[in-house]
């Protein structure tokens, strides 16, 4: 059986976790193409390589980073997000704020 350690609550059955996709820079949201959003949600390099992954623990609603190897498919490491990030991007405001003020 193959076992995740989740930060939050400690090793777990792989069956309880959901794949989120690579971490990977975010283009801005206002300004970049479609094209360029596409290619920031759906694709990835698909390297052998150690990677860092979303990761989502459903029963606990946890959301955190794995560092993953590629080939062996090996969890190298599980931490929690504000490790690597320190500020929240907020999508909707500006357009909130925006279509309140037209209707």
């Amino acid at each position: 059986m193959k076992m995740m350690n989740c930060p939050l609550n400690g090793l777990r059955n792989i069956s309880e976790f959901v794949y989120g996709g690579e971490v990977k820079s975010m283009p801005d949201h206002v300004t970049c193409s479609d094209k360029e959003w596409a290619d920031y949600v759906f694709y990835s390099e698909n390297t052998i390589r150690v990677v860092m992954e979303w990761w989502f623990h459903s029963p606990s609603g946890y959301w955190f980073i794995a560092e993953r190897h590629t080939a062996s498919d090996e969890i190298l490491n599980t931490y929690d997000p504000s490790e690597r990030f320190n500020e929240r991007v907020e999508f909707d405001s500006a357009a909130a704020v925006t279509e309140e003020k037209r209707a």
